[in-house]
């Protein structure tokens, strides 16, 4: 049995929604058959980016909402030795590519927003002109009745 209105709040955790956010828009872009297995492989591949570029989407969207809330993710913390003997060994031009790349990203999802809206209003007004014609050929069946 279930209850139709309840007073449970789940607290989701930080992140996953900007993961899911993510998944939604690549289903309405890409429109696949089989939701599940896309979203695998999405997933797969999310993970392989983050494995090579040390970017996670999911942090980065959690900071951007602590930020948006409360300012405390982007101050100045300071780095532990683990930390500071890893950025000595690495370069940081992957997470600079990367944020290049997001524009790019972005510019690409809008074009297709706008593509998709145009190909949708193509098809209505296809649609009501296909109505029109079948209203106009049952008012001539009507008038010769």
């Amino acid at each position: 049995m279930s209850v139709p209105f309840s007073n449970t709040h789940y607290r989701i955790p930080q992140g996953f929604g900007n993961l899911l956010e993510g998944l939604t828009r690549e289903i309405l872009r890409e429109q696949p058959d089989n939701i599940p297995s896309f979203a695998a492989a999405y997933f797969e591949n999310l993970l392989e980016n983050r494995e090579k570029t040390n970017f996670d989407p999911a942090e980065w969207g959690t900071k951007v909402d602590d930020r948006f809330y409360n300012n405390h993710a982007f101050k100045e913390q300071e780095p532990s030795e683990k930390e500071k003997s890893q950025t000595s060994v690495e370069e940081e031009t992957p997470v600079t590519a990367l944020e290049s790349s997001e524009a790019d990203k972005e510019k690409e999802e809008n074009a297709a927003i706008k593509i998709q809206a145009v190909f949708r209003g193509h098809l209505v007004r296809e649609e009501m002109k296909k109505m029109k014609t079948d209203d106009a050929q049952v008012e001539k069946t009507q008038e010769n009745n």
